[in-house]
């Protein structure tokens, strides 16, 4: 009896640690040995990863976004004739694809939804353009209703995030050196500034993360292993920081990547690939200045893409050239990391829970 109740016992723990699991969806460079879209199972509990999937085969999937309710998938495929495809996630949590659309540019990098799901945005690196498109019920992509293109005589466009803030649209453009905001009238996008604040020099602003409110904007910058923090006024918006994203001894080649904000807005991360780290800051959630307070290494190469995990507990780095993801558990009073595993996974390139 005792023997039955301990194999009862030790079966419904591993249900429970199975049920717990939340999915992770990875996307890739596809050069290499990846064939696209990959699932990974993430313990919530203990930071563990495991079973390892391709949930969908596409060429160079090199960023993916939910719907809203998170029942559809976009991913664009990073190629010289780019394209954006939808799918529908299955219960099994494979892919279903849906339809493809031309991204309007070469080389789409980045994809973001608004909060209502019906507006996708898309940004085209070696285009030097964005797109917006309109999402039908069932998932599908429209064709793109705007597309913005940035290209000068003088100079190269690379468009490389893009965000929606209620009925605004901030696009990042590394190539053009500046932050543009779109406000929606009539149903489209129509340019409010050219450039949120005056980019001193030739940072490169490739990624940005907003507070809830919309008040702060942080920069991380490409070129200038940087981030330019950034304040919304009554009459526009001004910068408030300029910070390195590099520890003082380190005297390398480095090139910024990803950006993001603690769940509680009191920490703020970015990623450094060259030094390989991750850049933690002090958030000061008054004046929105920011202090950095630890260089993290990734315990792998050139970190592209990271992200939070849903409790805001764990940290996870995708290491494009040691194709590994690595990850971290966050200290909840300091923000700080520290360094628990890692799973391999071929070039991965963007993290989506």
């Amino acid at each position: 009896m005792n023997i039955k109740l301990l194999t009862l016992g030790l079966a419904m723990s591993f249900l429970n640690s199975q049920a717990q699991n939340i999915p992770l969806y990875i996307g890739t460079y596809t050069e290499g040995t990846s064939e696209g879209i990959y699932k990974l199972e993430f313990n919530p509990s203990t930071g563990e990863l495991s079973n390892l999937q391709l949930a969908e085969a596409i060429q160079n999937p090199s960023f993916i976004t939910y719907s809203p309710n998170k029942r559809y998938l976009y991913a664009v495929s990073e190629s010289l004739g780019g394209s954006v495809s939808s799918f529908k996630i299955q219960e099994n949590g494979q892919l279903q694809f849906l339809n493809k659309v031309d991204s309007n540019g070469k080389g789409p990098c980045h994809i973001s939804l608004n909060r209502q799901g019906n507006k996708a945005v898309v940004s085209n690196y070696g285009g030097g353009s964005a797109s917006i498109y309109s999402i039908a019920r069932d998932g599908k992509l429209n064709e793109a209703s705007q597309i913005f293109d940035y290209n000068t005589m003088d100079r190269k466009s690379h468009a490389h995030s893009a965000q929606f803030f209620r009925d605004e649209l901030f696009v990042a453009d590394l190539g053009m050196n500046a932050l543009y905001q779109y406000k929606l009238k009539n149903d489209n996008y129509e340019l409010a500034l050219p450039e949120i604040v005056k980019m001193e020099g030739n940072p490169g602003p490739r990624h940005f993360a907003m507070t809830k409110t919309g008040q702060f904007i942080y920069i991380i910058n490409e070129y200038g292993s940087s981030v330019t923090s950034v304040k919304k006024t009554d009459t526009g918006f001004e910068q408030i920081d300029y910070d390195s994203t590099l520890d003082e001894s380190y005297e390398g080649k480095n090139s910024c990547a990803d950006i993001h904000l603690s769940k509680n807005e009191l920490y703020l991360y970015g990623s450094n690939r060259g030094e390989n780290s991750i850049v933690v800051y002090k958030r000061n959630k008054l004046d929105g200045t920011i202090e950095k307070i630890q260089t993290m290494s990734v315990h792998g190469d050139w970190p592209r893409n990271f992200t939070l995990d849903p409790t805001g507990k764990f940290l996870l780095v995708a290491n494009q050239r040691s194709h590994n993801i690595t990850v971290f558990r966050i200290d909840a009073p300091t923000g700080k990391l520290t360094f628990l595993t890692e799973v391999k996974v071929p070039s991965p390139v963007c993290l989506l829970f």
